[in-house]
């Protein structure tokens, strides 16, 4: 490996690292993030985790201000309005896309996921799990669309929604419905039924959106 591929591979863990813990709240909003620490952490230079920070603040997870530093966004309950409107769009254009586009491979992980997702505890008794759970389901739906520019949009939006669900994991009572129904999304997209899964992906969407509005 060279060296540029070295420090590629290191700014790619560092962002992947951050990045979950700023969208599980495990990094709370208006904490600062100082890079030599999340070097220590993480095991890596402070260059990789200085381009990782960069990357983050397009994605909106982090903003830096001159002279003051870097620090995790806020979770402004407003964008979910905004969030929702795009993610009506996109979240079933993903599904169609996958349940056409994806390999053997994709199927077959998707499959698995869909398993899993049957087997979580029916009563939440661990939420981030649940939650976590949630995350890969559709960053594996993404990924199987094999259009790398709808999976980085959608991967960002999912982010965003996920930190919101994350602000109201302790009044969730419906979360694992919302996330064990998944499983039929799956199936659809591994038997390749376009218009099912496209109709599931956008039902996810609007009843997330519904349950947080109930919440407010």
């Amino acid at each position: 490996m060279s060296v540029t591929q070295e420090a590629g591979s290191l700014a790619d863990r560092a962002y992947a690292a951050i990045r979950d813990r700023l969208v599980m709240l495990e990094i709370r909003p208006g904490e600062p993030l100082n890079d030599e620490r999340l070097a220590e952490e993480l095991g890596t230079g402070r260059t990789p985790v200085r381009e990782a920070l960069k990357r983050l603040e397009g994605d909106r997870l982090v903003v830096a201000y001159p002279r003051r530093g870097t620090f995790a966004t806020a979770v402004d309950i407003t964008d979910l309005a905004h969030l929702s409107e795009v993610r009506e769009q996109l979240e079933p254009l993903a599904a169609r896309s996958a349940a056409r586009n994806a390999g053997s491979a994709d199927r077959a992980a998707l499959a698995a996921l869909a398993d899993e997702v049957e087997a979580l505890d029916p009563d939440g008794s661990d939420p981030r799990a649940l939650l976590r759970a949630d995350v890969e389901v559709h960053r594996t739906i993404y990924r199987a669309t094999q259009n790398p520019h709808l999976e980085d949009v959608c991967v960002r939006l999912d982010n965003l929604a996920t930190r919101i669900w994350v602000l109201f994991l302790d009044r969730l009572r419906t979360l694992p419905g919302h996330v064990t129904e998944h499983a039929d999304l799956l199936r659809a997209i591994v038997e390749g039924a376009e218009e099912k899964a496209a109709e599931l992906a956008l039902a996810h969407v609007v009843g997330f959106e519904k349950t947080i509005r109930t919440l407010l």
